[in-house]
């Protein structure tokens, strides 16, 4: 299907037509025995401000409501949606008591759970009723997936990191919100009874289907296609073959900076340090703010004097630079690396007279340098030497660390250490997962309890060899052979459940999902799994499966990205 007709630049498709997206339920008030409590006494709350403190009593368990900045944010917004005699009443969030609330949805929870099989396979049914009436479009006659047909809930704020606006209360999206873009002669979905869209758009030239500014960033949310969509999969698909063409020009761009970190001019100086750290380190390029966003975090090219620290020798090595800043999502990057001596003299000279909140790269912005990279080669940016230094580093590492004599469980930690490498290039962390210590406790009981059968299974292999030296039967022969196939079959057991627990424990800071979603081509992994006889299913899960439908269809085990 995707060498069907091509359209001209910028027009993505002819025909649109969908429902619309799905509306989250109205907030269904609390039973009459399930109270809130201020100051030791019952407290009825107003609709609006009940749904709110729902949100709070629901996270009560998480570290997050254990954060001053979350609890300012929410105890914030709260009282600007209370009633004026809530206000008057409701001043101290050390005084509020949301822990019968907190039981009510623990127990709500559990009783799910605990549905009968008839039950459960109900609620699917229903689900699955939305997810056909929603969940599908008709985009140039052929029938796609939707991705996210379904409005964001209302809550509070999360973010990632420590960010300076989590606790902040996430509103309810409305109709009204809501811009709507399909094709002119298609049937116009239908807004909620006694709604209206806030419009009717009628663009070919994006992708989206419905989009909204949620209140939080003020940042556009849009309906897009299934990532198995032809849309998304062709975009994909690109974007890797982007990375590939830098393949073939990248020495000549190295030797171009390299050769500019000389420049007369300081702004090429700049320009050429600033690319060879996006080249070495993947470093998102850091784009101007935008007005009132107020994490303060950057990138590349919005570092400050106080982000980096210059070390002429550290640890036995030379020229160190030690980046300490947060970058996307206020992740912090903390990085000690040894440059060549030309950048470290740059660096030092950028760094003269300035104060630690001046600007490193005073003479660069974002624009120019993309400006010189799209010079370089077309299509490139910061983005696609991440994607590039990502694919080709996954490819380097598997190419290193599979011994082909592996089994299955083995060649699977190969691949999962040179998808590590992948992310700690592209400083993907996660904190260690709550769920981490007591998972790690029933594995290792598991090696325990497998390590005796094996133990057991030993001594029952040399009882039998025992009295196959005083019998020399063929009973007792094929009693030892029976015996033997047992051991080898727990020791391999053991083996697998050991390489469980080392990758378990090596990956529990690292989130290995981003990179393998967004910046690994999956035709070099698809090509190690046909090469090593790994099944797919190992490495990508169904939905990535059909995401990465065009991969598995095109690369055979030979592929070289």
């Amino acid at each position: 299907r995707w060498e069907e007709e091509k359209k001209e630049d910028g027009i993505k498709w002819t025909q649109l037509e969908h429902r619309g997206p799905y509306f989250v339920p109205p907030y269904e008030p609390l039973p009459q025995d399930v109270q809130f409590y201020y100051d030791g006494k019952p407290l009825k709350l107003s609709l609006a401000t009940e749904e709110i403190a729902t949100f709070y009593a629901k996270m009560l368990d998480h570290e997050y409501t254990s954060k001053e900045i979350f609890q300012n944010n929410f105890f914030h917004d709260w009282r600007k949606e209370m009633t004026s005699e809530e206000q008057e009443v409701i001043k101290d969030l050390a005084k509020c008591d949301f822990r019968e609330i907190h039981k009510y949805f623990v127990d709500k929870n559990e009783a799910r759970k605990a549905l009968s099989k008839e039950e459960k396979q109900k609620l699917k049914e229903e689900a699955d009723k939305i997810q056909e009436e929603y969940g599908y479009c008709i985009l140039d006659g052929h029938r796609e997936k939707i991705g996210n047909f379904k409005t964001e809930p209302p809550g509070l704020f999360r973010g990632r990191g420590e960010h300076p606006k989590m606790g902040m209360l996430k509103k309810r999206i409305m109709p009204e919100d809501v811009i709507i873009n399909c094709s002119k002669d298609s049937k116009i979905p239908e807004p909620p009874a006694g709604h209206k869209w806030k419009e009717v758009r009628f663009d070919n030239t994006v992708t989206w289907l419905a989009s909204w500014t949620e209140n939080i960033q003020n940042t556009l949310k849009y309906i897009m296609l299934n990532p198995s969509s032809k849309l998304k999969g062709e975009k994909d698909w690109q974007k890797y073959e982007v990375a590939r063409r830098l393949k073939d020009v990248v020495h000549k761009i190295r030797a171009q900076y390299r050769a500019d970190w000389k420049s007369k001019e300081m702004k090429k100086r700049q320009r050429a340090v600033a690319l060879y750290f996006i080249d070495k380190l993947a470093l998102r390029a850091g784009n101007e703010k935008e007005e009132g966003e107020t994490a303060d975090t950057v990138g590349c090219c919005s570092l400050r004097v106080e982000h980096i620290q210059l070390h002429p020798e550290l640890d036995g090595q030379e020229h160190v630079v030690e980046f300490d800043f947060l970058g996307k999502d206020s992740i912090r990057y903390y990085n000690r690396v040894s440059v060549e001596k030309p950048v470290f003299k740059n660096l030092q000279l950028f760094m003269r007279n300035k104060d630690p909140s001046d600007d490193l790269f005073d003479r660069l912005n974002t624009s120019f340098l993309n400006k010189h990279l799209q010079d370089l080669m077309d299509g490139l940016t910061a983005k696609v030497f991440r994607t590039y230094n990502a694919s080709i580093t996954l490819q380097e590492q598997l190419k290193a660390l599979t011994n082909p004599e592996d089994n299955v469980a083995e060649k699977l930690l190969s691949y999962n250490r040179a998808n590590r490498a992948v992310a700690i290039l592209c400083n993907h962390q996660r904190s260690t997962p709550k769920t981490f210590a007591r998972s790690m406790l029933i594995l290792q009981e598991k090696i325990n309890t497998k390590k005796k059968q094996v133990e057991e299974a030993q001594q029952e292999v040399k009882k039998a060899e025992d009295e196959f030296e005083d019998t020399k039967d063929a009973k007792a022969e094929a009693n030892v052979k029976k015996k033997k196939k047992l051991l080898k079959k727990l020791e391999e057991q053991l083996a697998k459940l050991n390489v469980q627990a080392t990758d378990k424990e090596e990956n529990k800071q690292i989130a290995l999902g981003t990179s393998k979603l967004n910046y690994l081509d999956p035709r070099i992994s698809v090509a190690w799994c046909k090469k090593f006889g790994v099944p797919i299913e190992k490495i990508y899960n169904k939905t990535q499966r059909e995401k990465f439908a065009w991969a598995i269809d095109m690369a055979s085990e030979d592929f070289e990205f």
